[in-house]
């Protein structure tokens, strides 16, 4: 048996696989955010490690016994957050995460201080990575950034209290801007351009391997042995592994609360210009490209709110009762946390346009569908221009529960997409198979299976022809309202 854990934004969620890639139980525990300023957006750690201890809580009362098979833990997480640990392991303040946009600043001043940041990196300074947040705290919390004896993303926040050591996967300290992705090693220059030192770094491991070994006080708290720890992964690089996206050309969308759209390489093939993403895969000797939107499935819980229904469900059941043999009169910029992939636009703000007094929530929540996709394609294009070859696409996340989703995002692509069984579970169930890889040495190809096919969705002739369309408006919308956002 092995355990993934998973950090996400919303949930820290736990599963159970056996040896047979079977998922035998999953448990979560949710989390909340703070916005406590305009373009803010903060978690408390030691709500992660709450939130991680009730998930394994429900798993000892409901399969005891399972647990005590468990073999080994892997970890994914949210990418970027800035956890700050005084020489005690104190939290200073607040965890800054991925979709703050406080930094943007910052971001140029990194620029200008290291030229080299972006042959170095393989990426565009932006707000969301972890660097610029230090140079952030740096200039407005100095007493803060004095203080700093460790920084740790997420889910490495999480390993400290499971094991007691500081460690880190390639895949996740490759969003952080002080990786040097081609060479995989910390970069001197970056560290320095923050005034950061590598003995401020945890130790950086490849995905597969064992950083260390769960304490005896957690393993009796959780019900379970001492088991080994591995690497793991950033979240998207473990949701990678949990649907088989291992190998060149290899793609999926990912419709979490943020948006993305990743493509497996056997190279290092950098793009920052136009804002993709190169990062370490949490394999070795791998890499991959990613475009980010964001604001993705978070756009469908906002919309839900703001028109008065209970859940997701039962708005999603209203909008598919609107007519898809016509475009829809409402277009929608999903820009509600700014925008990464293409625009690095972190005051990017959402835009309703075409409201009239015929609009209801059905119109609305439409909107909020295919402007998601219209971002995707974005994505979709910019990684083709960085010389990407996308030969399949998975679609994983929360959002892949909607089959009306994905008909839009296969027509608005111009792609079919394939929706197989552990999709859903994501992050956590790529987790669970890097713990087993470390344990059982398999050959990664043998146990990073794409998961059987549960449908296929195929490009909607009627609906690819007016998105044609209405993608160039979407795009013209940004174009004509981005002087508008501060």
């Amino acid at each position: 048996m092995y355990l993934g854990i998973d950090l996400g934004t919303s949930c820290v969620k736990v599963i159970i696989l056996d040896n047979d890639d079977q998922l035998l139980a999953q448990a979560s525990s949710a989390l909340t955010i703070s916005r406590p300023q305009s373009q803010w957006s903060e978690q408390d750690p030691n709500q992660w490690w709450q939130a991680t201890c009730l998930a394994m809580a429900e798993l000892k009362l409901t399969k005891a016994d399972l647990l005590k098979k468990i073999k080994s833990i892997g970890l994914s997480g949210q990418m970027h957050g800035a956890t700050l640990l005084d020489s005690n392991d104190q939290i200073i303040r607040p965890a800054i995460l991925w979709n703050d946009g406080r930094s943007q600043l910052q971001c140029k001043t990194l620029e200008e201080i290291e030229p080299e940041s972006r042959d170095i990196t393989g990426n565009i300074a932006m707000p969301g990575f972890t660097a610029p947040k230090l140079l952030w705290v740096k200039e407005n919390e100095p007493e803060n950034f004095n203080k700093v004896a460790k920084v740790l993303l997420p889910k490495d926040f999480l390993r400290l209290q499971m094991t007691g050591d500081y460690a880190s996967d390639m895949s996740d300290s490759a969003g952080t801007l002080w990786l040097d992705v081609k060479n995989r090693c910390w970069s001197e220059a970056m560290l320095t351009a923050t005034s950061m030192t590598i003995d401020q770094m945890p130790l950086l491991y490849e995905g597969t391997d064992i950083t260390g070994t769960l304490s005896a006080n957690i393993a009796s708290l959780w019900g379970m042995n001492t088991v080994p720890v591995v690497a793991g992964a950033g979240d998207n690089a473990a949701g990678a592994i949990g649907i088989g996206v291992i190998k060149p050309n290899q793609a999926f969308l990912s419709l979490g609360t943020s948006g993305v759209y990743f493509v497996a390489n056997e190279q290092y093939l950098p793009n920052p210009d136009n804002a993709v993403h190169t990062f370490c895969h949490c394999l070795s000797n791998t890499w991959h490209q990613m475009s980010v939107v964001l604001s993705a499935a978070s756009c469908l819980n906002w919309v839900t709110k703001l028109t008065g229904y209970d859940n997701e469900s039962a708005l999603l059941a209203q909008i598919a009762k609107c007519d898809f043999s016509q475009p829809n009169s409402v277009l929608f910029l999903p820009y509600l946390s700014g925008e990464r992939t293409p625009h690095n636009n972190p005051t990017a703000k959402g835009v309703f346009f075409g409201l009239d007094h015929n609009t209801d929530a059905a119109t609305m929540g439409r909107a909020v569908l295919e402007g998601v996709a219209f971002a995707f394609a974005d994505g979709q294009q910019v990684l083709l221009d960085a010389g990407a070859t996308i030969e399949e696409i998975t679609v994983i996340g929360g959002g892949s529960k909607s089959r009306l989703w994905g008909d839009i995002l296969a027509s608005v692509l111009n792609r079919p997409l394939s929706y197989r069984e552990g999709g859903e579970v994501g992050p956590a169930y790529g987790a669970a198979r890097l713990a087993r890889i470390a344990i059982e040495q398999s050959p990664t190809e043998k146990v990073c299976t794409s998961g059987k096919l549960k449908h296929l969705v195929l490009p909607n002739p009627e609906m690819q022809g007016y998105y044609a369309t209405q993608y160039q408006q979407f795009k013209s919308l940004y174009q004509a309202t981005k002087h508008l956002f501060i």
